[in-house]
């Protein structure tokens, strides 16, 4: 078993035995009538539920470890009593994506209460009963920081007076020719919906239908395989359709109509088509009726990875993007997009002109499923990496507050971010509001609204690798 399917099955275990014990001490309180014992295991629950229920599968005091490529430039900085960050040389005007790196310390209440650091106006939380180096994202406070007038506080926390500004240039993305590759509906929007809006040259493509987990829809009288086929549908619609509160005609989004959690089976065996695990259905031409251009897996409509490699292969051709954005192979565990990204390399191999410049995105972390951490709004950390990952560079470009409502109701609108909650979840959003101060956004029950609704996206920029792919 992989550590990327190892710390999640071990988390899980570790829970059903705290479960188990919490039941028997219940059960026990009541045969034996001992009412203390009950109330024990009940406060046990409780204290479970409210600070310690995170899916967190590293030890906090742990270093976040990040390489950057030679031409990133490194400043010395040091946070003075008052809080003032203080330089030791100037930052150019190009340098817009500035990262912190500095160590955080948790206080007594920060194994509690979510560690917070105030950069100025912004907030960046981090886990609780941290210790260890971290990286602050000051991109956008780049006039303060230079004034000399740009102050970190930290809450339930404490900073080192030492630090290092790692200041990187890039050019304006929003600028390129770009093609946003998302394996299901809702991760173009999760991702980049502030950078699309603002592309006057993007294509969006979407690989899959995003048809499992459709129990949901039971509730209108479907059998499992209809409701598979109706949730299919409808994220197959948001695909093509949601991009335009964007900006983004539907004549540059195309769906291919793959079927969910079947890209990486489809990659090992690419002759064998792969069709949906739930709804019965083979055929990938069903959704593909609106896309603005004829396609080679359009042919037989099989859902094999050579028609998924050939359809992206003309879509590159048709487009040609000087930029891809795409799920990071490394850093984003989920195995479609781990297969996303592969198909897309192996579509760029041999092109007369293939992209320049990959922009990579997370949706999902194998080790913290509550990155970015905080109420949404706040800014964009960098996640955990404790295992090295390439030396990129990063982009972060900001996004208003306008652009920031304009995302949640982008996001409002998928059909799979809809899903009230369950009641165990709600009552622990109960708890943990009531005993640890957590916060969640108006606009939607989802934990996406939290997490993806930021001042901040946050990309690794990463020039295309030529090679032919690994397995």
């Amino acid at each position: 078993m992989s550590r990327l399917q190892g710390a999640p099955h071990r988390h899980r275990q570790r829970r059903r035995l705290l479960l188990a014990v919490l039941v028997l001490l219940v059960l026990a309180a009541l045969l034996t009538g001992c009412g203390w014992g009950g109330l024990a295991a009940l406060m046990g629950w409780v204290a479970h539920e409210a600070w310690f229920a995170d899916h967190l599968f590293y030890r906090p005091d742990q270093d976040y470890g990040y390489l950057f490529p030679p031409e990133v430039r490194s400043l010395p900085a040091r946070l003075q009593a008052d809080g003032l960050l203080q330089l030791t040389g100037p930052l150019a005007a190009t340098e817009e994506t500035l990262l912190l790196a500095i160590r955080v310390r948790a206080t007594l209440f920060g194994r509690f209460f979510d560690p917070q650091v105030r950069i100025g106006d912004d907030r960046q939380d981090f886990e609780r009963g941290v210790h260890g180096l971290r990286y602050l994202n000051l991109s956008g406070q780049q006039v303060a920081l230079m004034a000399g007038h740009l102050r970190l506080r930290g809450r339930f926390c404490r900073l080192a007076p030492q630090a290092t500004l790692y200041a990187m240039a890039n050019p304006d993305y929003h600028q390129s020719r770009l093609l946003v590759l998302a394996a299901h509906a809702d991760d173009a929007e999760l991702a980049a919906f502030g950078l699309y809006s603002q592309a006057p040259d993007v294509t969006l493509v979407t690989l899959t239908r995003g048809e499992v987990e459709a129990g949901f829809f039971r509730r209108l009288g479907l059998s499992g395989a209809a409701a598979a086929r109706l949730k299919g549908r409808l994220r197959g619609w948001d695909s093509q359709a949601i991009p335009l509160w964007g900006g983004v005609p539907q004549s540059r989004c195309l769906q291919l109509g793959y079927f969910c959690l079947q890209l990486s089976a489809m990659a090992a065996e690419p002759d064998r088509p792969f069709g949906s695990r739930e709804s019965g259905e083979h055929d990938i031409r069903p959704l593909r009726a609106h896309n603005p251009l004829p396609l080679p897996g359009d042919r037989d409509g099989q859902p094999t990875w050579h028609n998924l490699v050939a359809d992206l292969r003309a879509v590159l051709v048709h487009y040609r993007p000087d930029v891809v954005v795409m799920p990071h192979p490394e850093l984003d565990p989920h195995s479609d997009h781990q297969a996303a990204s592969r198909a897309l390399l192996e579509a760029c191999q041999g092109l007369a002109q293939p992209p320049e410049q990959l922009l990579l995105y997370a949706n999902h972390l194998q080790d913290n499923d509550r990155w970015p951490m905080g109420p949404a709004g706040g800014g964009s950390a960098l996640p955990p990496v404790l295992a090295a990952l390439p030396a990129d560079r990063l982009w972060s470009p900001l996004l208003s507050g306008a652009q920031q409502l304009d995302k949640a109701m982008a996001l409002a609108m998928q059909h799979d971010l809809q899903t009230p909650l369950p009641f165990r979840k709600r009552l622990r959003r109960i708890l943990q509001w009531l005993l640890a101060g957590r916060r969640w956004p108006r606009t939607g029950e989802d934990e996406f609204f939290r997490r993806a609704v930021r001042r901040h996206e946050l990309f690794w920029v990463r020039p295309l690798d030529r090679r032919p792919p690994g397995p």
